[in-house]
């Protein structure tokens, strides 16, 4: 019987509006004195994404979020001493609730759960205040649970900070589900940690960064919306 679910944040229960967009990022550029190129931000973000995926060290590093963003920036032609200051405004914009847009099934899925006794927690690599999270997008009542690597230290995938969470909700790791669109970060550290992990696909979806090869994905149930969360539980 499953007591819990926990959700990733970014890309599963909220996406990044315009500001995080080309034009955006050619917005940014231009701030610190930089033309780039709009139309090859997506091969940018392509080409940028192994740093995310590739991080040995499991603690928190701000910097390699920085750094991520900084390719991104170089591989749209940005150039000169302001591309640090720019990769650091962006990467501290990330932190904001209004640069983002909920998904439309969030709301409808966590009252469900809510009206199961089904408790959820949010587990995020994100430096992101998941309490001005909760407030921002009004799902106050629905979240029991929160924690984010920037505040615990390690980052998913690593194991310890699934079993914090675990502690947060007084659940075991087999009573518990995690949801998130990172098969690297999301399923395969839940299932080090003992748990079910269910992989979320939204059709049309870019892969987010830092999703890593869906390898040994036998045995892991992919979703498409989070609609399809009750007939899992």
């Amino acid at each position: 019987m499953t007591k819990a679910v926990f959700f990733d944040v970014d890309f599963t229960l909220i996406y990044p509006g315009p500001v995080f967009q080309g034009e955006g990022y050619r917005e940014f550029c231009a701030k610190h004195g930089m033309v780039v190129e709009v139309d090859v931000f997506d091969a940018a973000v392509r080409g940028a994404s192994h740093i995310l995926d590739e991080p040995e060290d499991p603690f928190y590093d701000p910097q390699m979020f920085i750094d991520y963003v900084k390719r991104i920036v170089e591989q749209m032609g940005g150039r000169g001493p302001g591309v640090d200051a720019c990769a650091l405004e962006i990467y501290e914009a990330w932190s904001a609730c209004q640069h983002f847009m909920l998904y439309d099934d969030v709301p409808i899925a966590l009252g469900e759960l809510a009206a199961r006794n089904v408790r959820v927690g949010l587990i995020s690599n994100s430096h992101r205040s998941l309490e001005a999270f909760q407030r921002y997008f009004a799902l106050d009542g629905l979240i029991d649970a929160a924690i984010s690597s920037s505040e615990y230290g390690y980052m998913k995938p690593h194991p310890g900070i699934f079993e914090a969470a675990l502690r947060l909700l007084d659940v075991q790791p087999t009573e518990a589900m995690m949801v998130g669109d990172s098969f690297k970060q999301d399923i395969d550290g839940a299932r080090r940690a003992g748990m079910r992990g269910v992989l979320l696909r939204r059709p049309g979806a870019r892969d987010a960064p830092g999703c890593g090869d869906a390898d040994g994905l036998d045995g892991v149930v992919v979703i498409q919306s989070l609609a399809e969360l009750p007939r899992l539980l």
